[in-house]
Protein backbone atom coordinates (compact mmCIF):
# COMPACT_ATOMS: atom_id res chain seq x y z
CA UNK A 1 0.00 0.00 0.00
CA UNK A 2 0.71 3.54 -0.73
CA UNK A 3 2.75 4.94 2.70
CA UNK A 4 3.48 1.73 4.26
CA UNK A 5 6.82 1.04 5.16
CA UNK A 6 8.85 -2.13 3.64
CA UNK A 7 9.77 -4.14 7.29
CA UNK A 8 12.69 -6.51 4.92
CA UNK A 9 16.09 -6.37 6.36
CA UNK A 10 18.62 -5.79 4.03
CA UNK A 11 21.99 -7.29 4.61
CA UNK A 12 25.22 -5.45 3.87
CA UNK A 13 26.22 -6.59 0.70
CA UNK A 14 29.66 -8.28 1.69
CA UNK A 15 27.85 -10.22 4.26
CA UNK A 16 24.87 -11.00 2.34
CA UNK A 17 27.38 -12.19 -0.65
CA UNK A 18 29.42 -14.55 1.50
CA UNK A 19 25.94 -15.93 2.76
CA UNK A 20 25.20 -16.81 -1.07
CA UNK A 21 28.56 -18.04 -1.57
CA UNK A 22 28.42 -20.15 1.42
CA UNK A 23 24.84 -21.51 0.56
CA UNK A 24 26.30 -22.11 -2.91
CA UNK A 25 29.48 -24.34 -1.54
CA UNK A 26 27.24 -26.21 0.16
CA UNK A 27 24.45 -26.97 -2.39
CA UNK A 28 27.32 -28.21 -5.14
CA UNK A 29 28.98 -30.20 -1.52
CA UNK A 30 25.86 -31.98 -1.57
CA UNK A 31 24.66 -32.25 -5.26
CA UNK A 32 28.25 -33.96 -5.95
CA UNK A 33 27.73 -36.31 -2.92
CA UNK A 34 24.30 -37.45 -4.21
CA UNK A 35 25.93 -37.80 -8.05
CA UNK A 36 28.39 -39.72 -6.34
CA UNK A 37 25.65 -41.77 -4.22
CA UNK A 38 23.64 -42.43 -7.41
CA UNK A 39 26.16 -43.48 -9.46
CA UNK A 40 27.56 -46.15 -6.80
CA UNK A 41 24.03 -47.52 -6.79
CA UNK A 42 23.53 -48.05 -10.15
CA UNK A 43 27.12 -49.69 -11.01
CA UNK A 44 26.08 -53.20 -10.40
CA UNK A 45 24.70 -55.18 -13.40
CA UNK A 46 21.13 -54.95 -13.53
CA UNK A 47 20.68 -52.22 -10.74
CA UNK A 48 17.65 -50.06 -10.65
CA UNK A 49 18.49 -46.31 -9.73
CA UNK A 50 17.58 -45.21 -6.41
CA UNK A 51 13.90 -46.02 -4.63
CA UNK A 52 12.58 -43.02 -2.55
CA UNK A 53 13.89 -44.84 0.26
CA UNK A 54 17.75 -45.26 -0.60
CA UNK A 55 17.41 -41.74 -2.21
CA UNK A 56 16.25 -40.26 1.88
CA UNK A 57 19.01 -42.82 3.56
CA UNK A 58 21.42 -41.10 1.40
CA UNK A 59 20.40 -37.69 2.18
CA UNK A 60 20.11 -38.78 5.57
CA UNK A 61 24.14 -39.48 5.46
CA UNK A 62 25.08 -36.23 3.78
CA UNK A 63 22.92 -34.53 7.14
CA UNK A 64 25.08 -37.00 9.32
CA UNK A 65 28.56 -36.46 7.97
CA UNK A 66 28.17 -33.28 8.33
CA UNK A 67 27.74 -32.86 11.26
CA UNK A 68 30.54 -34.87 11.66
CA UNK A 69 32.82 -33.36 9.74
CA UNK A 70 31.72 -29.63 11.86
CA UNK A 71 32.40 -31.16 15.37
CA UNK A 72 35.17 -32.82 14.72
CA UNK A 73 36.94 -29.60 12.98
CA UNK A 74 35.82 -27.83 15.99
CA UNK A 75 37.51 -29.88 18.28
CA UNK A 76 40.67 -29.89 15.91
CA UNK A 77 40.84 -26.12 16.06
CA UNK A 78 40.56 -26.20 20.02
CA UNK A 79 44.36 -28.01 20.46
CA UNK A 80 47.13 -26.34 20.78
CA UNK A 81 49.17 -25.90 17.15
CA UNK A 82 51.75 -27.91 18.50
CA UNK A 83 49.12 -31.21 18.70
CA UNK A 84 47.30 -29.36 16.15
CA UNK A 85 46.34 -31.87 12.18
CA UNK A 86 46.91 -29.29 9.81
CA UNK A 87 44.73 -30.65 7.51
CA UNK A 88 40.77 -29.13 7.68
CA UNK A 89 38.13 -31.54 8.36
CA UNK A 90 35.90 -30.56 6.06
CA UNK A 91 34.24 -31.95 2.98
CA UNK A 92 36.89 -30.63 0.76
CA UNK A 93 39.18 -32.72 2.42
CA UNK A 94 36.72 -35.77 2.74
CA UNK A 95 37.82 -39.02 0.36
CA UNK A 96 34.76 -38.77 -1.44
CA UNK A 97 34.13 -41.69 -3.86
CA UNK A 98 35.60 -44.18 -0.72
CA UNK A 99 32.41 -42.50 1.20
CA UNK A 100 29.96 -42.78 -1.68
CA UNK A 101 30.68 -46.85 -1.59
CA UNK A 102 30.33 -47.20 1.96
CA UNK A 103 27.42 -45.12 2.25
CA UNK A 104 26.00 -47.16 -0.83
CA UNK A 105 26.77 -50.30 1.30
CA UNK A 106 25.74 -49.02 4.52
CA UNK A 107 22.47 -48.35 3.16
CA UNK A 108 21.57 -51.70 1.12
CA UNK A 109 22.06 -53.47 4.91
CA UNK A 110 19.40 -50.77 6.08
CA UNK A 111 21.80 -48.85 8.36
CA UNK A 112 20.42 -45.56 8.68
CA UNK A 113 22.76 -42.91 10.46
CA UNK A 114 19.75 -40.68 11.93
CA UNK A 115 18.13 -43.58 13.90
CA UNK A 116 19.52 -44.18 17.24
CA UNK A 117 22.42 -46.85 17.19
CA UNK A 118 22.37 -47.64 13.80
CA UNK A 119 26.12 -46.84 12.71
CA UNK A 120 28.19 -44.47 14.23
CA UNK A 121 30.81 -42.28 11.31
CA UNK A 122 34.13 -41.21 12.68
CA UNK A 123 36.53 -39.27 10.49
CA UNK A 124 40.10 -40.22 10.32
CA UNK A 125 43.14 -39.12 8.38
CA UNK A 126 44.75 -41.63 5.57
CA UNK A 127 47.93 -40.64 4.90
CA UNK A 128 48.45 -42.09 2.16
CA UNK A 129 45.87 -39.86 0.23
CA UNK A 130 46.44 -37.00 2.92
CA UNK A 131 42.40 -36.95 2.69
CA UNK A 132 39.98 -37.97 5.43
CA UNK A 133 38.54 -41.31 5.54
CA UNK A 134 34.97 -41.65 7.14
CA UNK A 135 34.60 -44.71 9.47
CA UNK A 136 31.49 -46.92 9.21
CA UNK A 137 31.04 -48.10 13.29
CA UNK A 138 27.82 -50.31 13.77
CA UNK A 139 25.39 -49.73 17.03
CA UNK A 140 23.66 -53.02 18.61
CA UNK A 141 21.12 -51.79 16.04
CA UNK A 142 23.23 -52.07 13.09
CA UNK A 143 24.55 -55.24 14.38
CA UNK A 144 21.12 -56.60 14.46
CA UNK A 145 20.22 -55.82 10.93
CA UNK A 146 23.46 -56.96 9.74
CA UNK A 147 22.89 -60.38 11.91
CA UNK A 148 19.42 -60.64 10.00
CA UNK A 149 20.88 -60.23 6.80
CA UNK A 150 23.72 -62.49 6.52
CA UNK A 151 23.21 -64.90 9.97
CA UNK A 152 23.58 -68.27 9.34
CA UNK A 153 20.17 -69.96 8.55
CA UNK A 154 17.50 -67.73 9.56
CA UNK A 155 18.11 -64.87 12.08
CA UNK A 156 17.28 -66.21 16.05
CA UNK A 157 15.09 -64.20 18.23
CA UNK A 158 17.17 -62.36 20.88
CA UNK A 159 16.10 -62.10 24.03
CA UNK A 160 18.20 -60.10 26.21
CA UNK A 161 17.56 -59.27 30.25
CA UNK A 162 19.17 -58.34 33.54
CA UNK A 163 18.83 -60.19 36.71
CA UNK A 164 18.39 -58.91 39.82
CA UNK A 165 18.85 -59.85 43.03
CA UNK A 166 15.08 -60.61 44.19
CA UNK A 167 14.32 -62.37 40.67
CA UNK A 168 13.79 -66.34 40.38
CA UNK A 169 16.55 -67.01 37.55
CA UNK A 170 17.33 -70.99 36.59
CA UNK A 171 19.11 -72.31 33.77
CA UNK A 172 18.85 -75.47 32.01
CA UNK A 173 22.21 -76.47 30.12
CA UNK A 174 22.59 -78.75 27.11
CA UNK A 175 23.17 -82.30 28.53
CA UNK A 176 22.01 -85.92 29.08
CA UNK A 177 18.21 -86.01 29.31
CA UNK A 178 17.84 -82.62 27.96
CA UNK A 179 18.08 -81.40 24.67
CA UNK A 180 17.22 -77.85 24.46
CA UNK A 181 19.08 -75.46 26.38
CA UNK A 182 16.68 -72.96 28.46
CA UNK A 183 16.09 -71.47 31.54
CA UNK A 184 12.84 -70.05 33.77
CA UNK A 185 13.44 -66.70 34.99
CA UNK A 186 10.66 -64.86 37.16
CA UNK A 187 10.20 -61.39 38.58
CA UNK A 188 9.05 -61.99 42.38
CA UNK A 189 9.14 -58.39 42.86
CA UNK A 190 8.72 -55.84 39.93
CA UNK A 191 8.67 -52.87 42.08
CA UNK A 192 11.36 -54.28 44.28
CA UNK A 193 14.24 -56.12 42.26
CA UNK A 194 16.99 -55.70 44.74
CA UNK A 195 20.55 -54.78 42.69
CA UNK A 196 21.80 -56.21 39.49
CA UNK A 197 23.86 -59.77 39.86
CA UNK A 198 24.52 -60.06 35.76
CA UNK A 199 22.52 -60.64 33.10
CA UNK A 200 21.96 -63.31 30.01
CA UNK A 201 21.07 -62.91 26.11
CA UNK A 202 19.16 -66.10 24.50
CA UNK A 203 19.24 -66.96 21.37
CA UNK A 204 15.88 -68.76 20.00
CA UNK A 205 15.83 -70.90 16.55
CA UNK A 206 13.04 -72.33 15.03
CA UNK A 207 14.88 -75.70 15.64
CA UNK A 208 15.00 -75.50 19.99
CA UNK A 209 17.75 -77.60 19.31
CA UNK A 210 20.04 -74.75 17.94
CA UNK A 211 18.83 -72.97 21.12
CA UNK A 212 21.70 -70.73 23.07
CA UNK A 213 21.97 -69.51 26.61
CA UNK A 214 24.72 -66.68 27.26
CA UNK A 215 25.00 -65.86 31.14
CA UNK A 216 27.44 -63.02 32.34
CA UNK A 217 27.55 -61.89 35.82
CA UNK A 218 27.88 -58.26 36.84
CA UNK A 219 31.61 -59.25 36.79
CA UNK A 220 31.65 -59.77 33.81
CA UNK A 221 29.85 -57.08 32.48
CA UNK A 222 31.72 -54.45 34.06
CA UNK A 223 35.26 -56.09 32.15
CA UNK A 224 33.42 -54.45 29.42
CA UNK A 225 32.54 -51.05 30.95
CA UNK A 226 35.51 -48.29 29.80
CA UNK A 227 38.00 -47.46 31.61
CA UNK A 228 37.14 -43.73 31.82
CA UNK A 229 33.18 -43.89 31.58
CA UNK A 230 31.14 -41.06 31.82
CA UNK A 231 29.35 -40.77 35.06
CA UNK A 232 26.84 -39.23 33.43
CA UNK A 233 25.55 -42.71 32.25
CA UNK A 234 26.99 -45.34 34.55
CA UNK A 235 26.76 -43.29 37.58
CA UNK A 236 29.31 -43.04 40.59
CA UNK A 237 30.83 -39.35 41.97
CA UNK A 238 32.17 -36.86 39.18
CA UNK A 239 34.75 -33.86 40.04
CA UNK A 240 33.11 -30.69 40.39
CA UNK A 241 35.12 -27.98 38.41
CA UNK A 242 35.01 -23.95 39.45
CA UNK A 243 36.46 -20.87 37.66
CA UNK A 244 39.49 -19.00 39.83
CA UNK A 245 39.20 -15.36 39.31
CA UNK A 246 42.58 -14.56 40.13
CA UNK A 247 44.36 -17.20 37.79
CA UNK A 248 41.03 -17.42 34.72
CA UNK A 249 41.60 -21.17 35.05
CA UNK A 250 39.20 -23.87 36.41
CA UNK A 251 40.18 -25.51 39.88
CA UNK A 252 38.60 -28.63 41.32
CA UNK A 253 36.48 -27.89 44.08
CA UNK A 254 35.08 -31.00 44.90
CA UNK A 255 32.54 -33.98 44.05
CA UNK A 256 29.50 -34.79 43.16
CA UNK A 257 27.39 -38.00 42.94
CA UNK A 258 25.36 -38.53 39.52
CA UNK A 259 22.51 -41.34 39.42
CA UNK A 260 23.35 -41.82 35.79
CA UNK A 261 21.71 -45.00 33.76
CA UNK A 262 23.81 -47.57 35.06
CA UNK A 263 20.87 -50.07 34.60
CA UNK A 264 20.50 -48.85 30.87
CA UNK A 265 24.48 -49.12 30.17
CA UNK A 266 24.19 -52.89 31.47
CA UNK A 267 21.47 -53.85 29.61
CA UNK A 268 23.26 -52.18 25.77
CA UNK A 269 26.40 -54.53 27.46
CA UNK A 270 24.49 -57.84 26.67
CA UNK A 271 22.78 -56.76 23.64
CA UNK A 272 25.76 -55.95 21.94
CA UNK A 273 27.43 -58.86 23.11
CA UNK A 274 24.27 -60.72 21.97
CA UNK A 275 23.72 -59.23 18.76
CA UNK A 276 27.87 -59.37 18.12
CA UNK A 277 27.81 -63.02 18.48
CA UNK A 278 24.89 -63.96 15.62
CA UNK A 279 27.41 -66.65 13.12
CA UNK A 280 27.34 -64.95 9.95
CA UNK A 281 26.81 -67.24 7.05
CA UNK A 282 29.82 -67.02 4.40
CA UNK A 283 27.63 -67.92 1.43
CA UNK A 284 25.72 -65.24 1.84
CA UNK A 285 28.56 -62.01 2.08
CA UNK A 286 28.41 -60.03 -0.94
CA UNK A 287 30.16 -56.59 -1.79
CA UNK A 288 28.17 -54.62 0.84
CA UNK A 289 29.56 -56.67 3.70
CA UNK A 290 33.01 -57.14 2.13
CA UNK A 291 33.01 -53.19 1.46
CA UNK A 292 32.48 -52.63 5.44
CA UNK A 293 34.71 -55.22 6.52
CA UNK A 294 37.32 -53.41 4.77
CA UNK A 295 36.18 -50.28 6.01
CA UNK A 296 36.52 -51.24 9.86
CA UNK A 297 40.26 -52.73 8.87
CA UNK A 298 41.24 -49.52 7.41
CA UNK A 299 39.88 -47.85 10.87
CA UNK A 300 42.51 -50.58 13.12
CA UNK A 301 45.03 -49.63 10.27
CA UNK A 302 44.71 -46.23 11.18
CA UNK A 303 44.69 -46.35 14.48
CA UNK A 304 47.54 -48.57 14.65
CA UNK A 305 49.63 -46.20 12.96
CA UNK A 306 48.72 -43.21 15.16
CA UNK A 307 50.13 -45.54 17.73
CA UNK A 308 52.89 -46.22 16.34
CA UNK A 309 53.63 -42.50 15.55
CA UNK A 310 53.08 -41.66 19.07
CA UNK A 311 54.94 -44.10 20.48
CA UNK A 312 58.00 -43.42 18.41
CA UNK A 313 58.15 -39.91 19.21
CA UNK A 314 57.62 -40.08 22.39
CA UNK A 315 55.08 -36.48 22.47
CA UNK A 316 52.93 -36.36 25.11
CA UNK A 317 49.11 -36.51 23.84
CA UNK A 318 47.15 -32.96 23.95
CA UNK A 319 43.74 -34.25 26.85
CA UNK A 320 43.08 -31.22 27.28
CA UNK A 321 41.33 -29.67 24.52
CA UNK A 322 38.72 -33.01 23.79
CA UNK A 323 38.23 -35.55 26.78
CA UNK A 324 35.87 -38.35 27.71
CA UNK A 325 32.74 -35.71 28.71
CA UNK A 326 32.66 -33.55 25.63
CA UNK A 327 29.14 -32.84 24.93
CA UNK A 328 29.43 -34.17 21.20
CA UNK A 329 27.89 -36.35 18.58
CA UNK A 330 31.08 -37.73 17.31
CA UNK A 331 34.92 -38.26 18.48
CA UNK A 332 37.31 -36.51 17.00
CA UNK A 333 39.33 -38.38 14.10
CA UNK A 334 42.36 -40.91 15.00
CA UNK A 335 40.34 -41.27 18.49
CA UNK A 336 39.78 -45.29 17.74
CA UNK A 337 40.25 -48.68 19.02
CA UNK A 338 42.87 -51.03 17.48
CA UNK A 339 40.50 -53.82 17.46
CA UNK A 340 36.76 -52.32 16.79
CA UNK A 341 37.09 -49.52 15.14
CA UNK A 342 35.24 -48.07 17.99
CA UNK A 343 35.03 -44.84 19.82
CA UNK A 344 38.03 -44.62 22.33
CA UNK A 345 37.69 -42.82 25.06
CA UNK A 346 40.47 -40.45 25.77
CA UNK A 347 42.78 -40.14 29.26
CA UNK A 348 41.14 -37.69 32.06
CA UNK A 349 42.04 -33.94 31.65
CA UNK A 350 44.87 -32.66 33.74
CA UNK A 351 44.11 -31.09 36.89
CA UNK A 352 44.54 -27.54 35.83
CA UNK A 353 42.94 -27.95 32.39
CA UNK A 354 39.30 -29.67 32.74
CA UNK A 355 37.08 -29.01 30.47
CA UNK A 356 34.06 -27.13 31.86
CA UNK A 357 32.36 -30.08 33.47
CA UNK A 358 30.52 -30.76 29.98
CA UNK A 359 29.12 -34.35 29.31
CA UNK A 360 29.42 -37.29 27.09
CA UNK A 361 26.47 -37.73 24.69
CA UNK A 362 24.27 -40.78 24.52
CA UNK A 363 26.51 -42.00 21.34
CA UNK A 364 29.76 -41.53 22.11
CA UNK A 365 28.68 -43.62 25.54
CA UNK A 366 27.17 -46.31 23.14
CA UNK A 367 30.61 -46.10 20.92
CA UNK A 368 32.68 -46.22 24.35
CA UNK A 369 31.20 -49.26 25.68
CA UNK A 370 30.94 -51.13 21.84
CA UNK A 371 35.41 -50.65 22.10
CA UNK A 372 35.19 -51.85 25.67
CA UNK A 373 33.06 -55.43 24.85
CA UNK A 374 35.10 -56.02 21.56
CA UNK A 375 38.25 -55.22 23.13
CA UNK A 376 37.41 -57.56 26.21
CA UNK A 377 37.89 -61.17 24.40
CA UNK A 378 41.14 -60.09 23.05
CA UNK A 379 42.36 -59.26 26.26
CA UNK A 380 41.20 -62.63 28.45
CA UNK A 381 41.24 -64.97 25.64
CA UNK A 382 37.76 -65.83 25.94
CA UNK A 383 35.09 -66.17 23.77
CA UNK A 384 33.78 -62.80 22.26
CA UNK A 385 30.40 -62.76 24.38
Amino acid sequence: MKGQKSTTTKLPAATAANQGALEVAQASVSERFMNMVIKEFGSGVGEIALTKAQKRLAQNYFMAIDTVLKVAEEKRLKKSEKYRDQLAITWNNVNKELLARNVVAAARIGWDPLEKNHVHMIPYKNNTTNLYDIGFIPGYRGLELKAEKYSLGEPPIVICELVYSNDNFQIFKKGQGNEVESYIFNVENPFNRGEIVGGFYYHSYKDPARNRLVVMSLADILKRKPKYASTEFWGGEKDVWEKNEKTGRSEKSGTEKVDGWFDEMCLKTIKRAAYGNITIDSQKVDDNYQSLLQNEVSVRDAENRQEYEQEANKEAIDITATNVEESSDQPPPGNVDTNTGEMKEEEPPLPDEPTGGQEMSSQEADKALAEQEDKQPARTGRAPF
